[in-house]
Formats: C-alpha cells, sequence, structure tokens
C-alpha cells in the first residue's frame, strides 16, 4: 500500500505553485487597459511573489530568483533596477551577520556561557527559566538573525532535556522551547543588527523618506518596548506553563561540571570577545564616525579570519545560508522595481481611500492602528522580511498623505512585525523550535493570542507615552 501521506505535502505545494501562477498571469493580462505595462508587470511579480514567499510552495530562495527572471524578462524597469537591491548595504550587513555567527559559533563561547548561567541559576525550574531567557536576549547584541540564534539555542535546550529527563508533554518542556521562540524574535526588537526586518526598515526609509536611523537611535527608540516585551511575555507564558516544582541539582552539577571541564577563555575566546566587542563599539558610535553598521560587520569577519589576529578558517565562514541573501536582495531589487516603474504610486491610491487617510490623520488613532494592522498582516504574511518589504512602503505613502511622521509609523510597523507568536510560520523560530518536534502548532495558540494582546498594549503604550519625552513623537 503507498503512504499517500508523504505525497499530500507535495501535492499541496503544487496546487499553491499553479494558483499563484494563475493570478500571476490573471492580473498581468487583465488589470484595467489605462495602466502602464511597467506597472502592470511589476505589480504582477509582486503579488506572485507575495504568495510564494508566505505560502513557500518552493524554496524562499528559488523564489527570490524567480522574482528577478521575471523582472528581467518582462522587462518593467532596466537590469540595472532589477539587480539593484544587491547592492543595497543591508544586504553585505547580512552575509556579514551571518558570518559573524559562524564565527562565534567555532568557539566554545556560547556553551561557556550557557553552563556558566545553568550552574548559577540551574537549581529551579525558575531558575533554569530565566537563565534561559537571559541567554536569548545577550545573544542579540553579537549574533545578527533570529534564525540563527534560535539555531544556537536548540543544542543548549535539548543538553537541558537530556539532563533534566523532562517529558515532551510536561509543562516545563513547553515552557523552555516557546519562551525560546517568542523570546528570540523579542531579542530582535532593540537591537537594530539583530533582525533582518530591522535592516530593512532602516533600508526603506533610506530609499523612501531620505532619513538614515543609527545603530544608537534604533536602541534608543525601542529599548522599553523590548525590555517589557521580555518581562510580560516571559511572565505570561510562565502562568499558562508552570512547570511542576522539583529540584533540580543533578542538572546544576552537571552544568558545573561541563563548565569546568571547558577550562579558562581560550585564546580564540579572547579574540572573539575583543572583536565582538569593537563591532558593538562601532555600531554604538555610529552618529558620530558616520560608517554604516555594514562597516561594523565586515569589519568583524575580516578580523576573525585574518592570520595572527583571526581564530576561524576562512573555508568555514563561507557556510552561510545563500538563500537568505537572495530573499534580501530580492526583496529590495522588487521595492526599487515598484518605484522607478511608479507601480508604487498607483498601490498609494488603491490603498489609501480618503476615509482611510482621515482617519489616520488622528495620531492618537494612527499608531494602535498601524500596530494592530501589522500584527493582522503578519498573520496572512508569514515572512517577515516580505511583510516588511511590502507594508512598510504602503504606510509611508499613508503616513505622508495623513500628515503623520513615516519614521515612527515605520518603527512601529517594524517592531510589530517581529513579534510573531500565534502561528508556528510567522517567524523563524518559531519555525526551528517547532521543528525539534518537541512542541505542537496547538501549543503557541493561546499563549501566542496573549502574548500577542499584550504587545499591542506594550508597543502603543511606549510610543504614547516613553516617545514624546524623547521627542521622537508627536
Amino acid at each position: 500500500m503507498i503512504n499517500t501521506d508523504h505525497h499530500t505535502p507535495g501535492l499541496r505545494r503544487i496546487i499553491i505553485f499553479l494558483a499563484a501562477t494563475v493570478l500571476f498571469v490573471a492580473v498581468l493580462l487583465f488589470l484595467p487597459e489605462e495602466i502602464g505595462w511597467s506597472e502592470r508587470a511589476t505589480i504582477s511579480i509582486m503579488l506572485y511573489g507575495l504568495i510564494l514567499w508566505a505560502f513557500a510552495p518552493v524554496p524562499i530562495g528559488l523564489t527570490s530568483i524567480i522574482v528577478l527572471v521575471l523582472l528581467m524578462l518582462l522587462r518593467p524597469v532596466g537590469i540595472e533596477t532589477v539587480l539593484s537591491g544587491f547592492s543595497s548595504p543591508a544586504v553585505f550587513l547580512i552575509i556579514g551577520g551571518m558570518m559573524m555567527a559562524i564565527g562565534v559559533n567555532e568557539t566554545p563561547l556560547i556553551k561557556r556561557m550557557t553552563f556558566s548561567l545553568l550552574a548559577t541559576m540551574g537549581s529551579t525550574s525558575k531558575g533554569i527559566y530565566i537563565g534561559v531567557g537571559l541567554l536569548n536576549q545577550i545573544q542579540a547584541f553579537f549574533i545578527p538573525a533570529t534564525a540563527v540564534r534560535a539555531s544556537l539555542m536548540m543544542p543548549v535546550l535539548d543538553g537541558i532535556i537530556r539532563e533534566a529527563d523532562i517529558k515532551r508533554d510536561s509543562n516545563f518542556n513547553k515552557l523552555l522551547y516557546i519562551s525560546t521562540a517568542f523570546g528570540i524574535s523579542i531579542s530582535g526588537v532593540a537591537v537594530l543588527t539583530a533582525a533582518i526586518g530591522n535592516i530593512l526598515t532602516v533600508e526603506l526609509l533610506r530609499l523612501y523618506v531620505g532619513v538614515s536611523i543609527s545603530y544608537l537611535e534604533w536602541f534608543i527608540y525601542t529599548a522599553p518596548i523590548w525590555i517589557l516585551l521580555t518581562v510580560a511575555i516571559m511572565f505570561i507564558l510562565w502562568k499558562m506553563y508552570t512547570p511542576r516544582e522539583r529540584s533540580f541539582d543533578t542538572l546544576q552539577q552537571e552544568m558545573k561540571k561541563k563548565n569546568e571541564e571547558i577550562g579558562k577563555l581560550t585564546t580564540g575566546e579572547m579574540k572573539c570577545i575583543f572583536i565582538l566587542i569593537a563591532t558593538i563599539l562601532i555600531w554604538l558610535t555610529e552618529s558620530w564616525h558616520g560608517y554604516h553598521p555594514t562597516f561594523g560587520a565586515l569589519f568583524a569577519v575580516m578580523m576573525m579570519a585574518l592570520p595572527v589576529v583571526g581564530f576561524v578558517e576562512w573555508q568555514k565562514l563561507l557556510k552561510i545560508n545563500f538563500g537568505i541573501v537572495l530573499l534580501i536582495g530580492a526583496t529590495l531589487s522588487l521595492g526599487y522595481s515598484l518605484i522607478e516603474s511608479g507601480a508604487v504610486d498607483l498601490l498609494e491610491v488603491l490603498v489609501s481611500p480618503q476615509v482611510i487617510v482621515d482617519v489616520f490623520s488622528n495620531p492618537w488613532l494612527a499608531i494602535p492602528i498601524t500596530v494592530l494592522i501589522s500584527h493582522i498582516y503578519h498573520l496572512g504574511v508569514t515572512n517577515v522580511s516580505t511583510a516588511v518589504i511590502t507594508l512598510l512602503p504602503v504606510l509611508i505613502s499613508l503616513s505622508a498623505q495623513s500628515g503623520q511622521d513615516p519614521v515612527v509609523i515605520s518603527v512601529l510597523s517594524a517592531v510589530t512585525l517581529l513579534l510573531g507568536f500565534i502561528l508556528v510560520v510567522e517567524t523563524m523560530p518559531n519555525v526551528v523550535v517547532h521543528s525539534t518536534g518537541r512542541v505542537e502548532q496547538q501549543d503557541f495558540l493561546l499563549p501566542g493570542i496573549v502574548s500577542t494582546v499584550a504587545s499591542i498594549i506594550i508597543i502603543t503604550g511606549v510610543a504614547y507615552l516613553y516617545w514624546p519625552l524623547i521627542g521622537f513623537w508627536p
């Protein structure tokens, strides 16, 4: 008998791909005749890419290639515009970030931090929970990209589960894995380089508005959101998945033993720490020296691989996820193409009727509406990069028409789009955690809904109460 379970996902992907292709052709052929070829073709390609990125019937890197090929084939813009996204600093910042993560992972630094935290705090369920939560947040400062941080945390959680003999259906199991998924998404809020969505937002603001936000400025704007979200979500998850009280003395002793076995800081670790500190200082002082964060990331990679001062082989640093590079480059190229072809002006008219502009003109309504729209949009467009690249130009246009500050609205939306709590597919940390088989979609649902409500209150509250104090709004 043939096991059809293995064929169903493949059939589903084929159906999605064919449906998206039919929609692409229909939009291309049947948009009103007064819409020119450049706008028509670009909008068709944008919708096609949006569906393929969101539902992933083919790998995201392949979708990126499809988008680029169609832009070249249909020629709504010149070849220079089609490939312009790959000349963006954002692409090289992502490349540098992924290479930095590989370099750090070549040292025992993450293991040392893990063992030290758990050796100190690992005697109780709450101590382990807080220790893992702190580790999730600390990594954001020197490991760019949420997917990389989530992947680095899985061996840590596996070790805790194994050493403490935690059952798959226990509350503590769900607490550790779901809090890691949510915590890593939250960890990207305040650190500009810690999430692809942040980097894309800054690039879009530079492109559409001509405004640059530095690493330090982003941190100042969003730090209270980050801190409040971390505390609130950890509290919510603890209350929903409160584990049975038990002693973890054996685990704590094991962590102490492993920490001792690692021994003193190695030369590679000391070099790594020095390079990371230097990189963070470069990022923090951008407003003084004017160097883009890409400089800091590539500087770190250079130092990690150079003879004598470095600590990792160059060939190892090259093993990055090239699909992510293609995604960032293609989405930015699509953004440039929307502008160049005039399609973005057409989209602004379609999505900004006067009644919406009038409501958005009230800043006290614009802020919660932006947060709510971003959350809802992210449920449909689950890929964060795709959501940012398609929603922000609309919000920037709407801000300009209604008299709101597009920078404020963009930062609000970008931060919100990082927070996918309800569906597994909303964020890469959720996907990575779910792929372990230790938690299911239903384990995310209720805590995800409550956490989403909490995030709406926190983000809106910070915008109302804190941003006026620092002159960011209104």
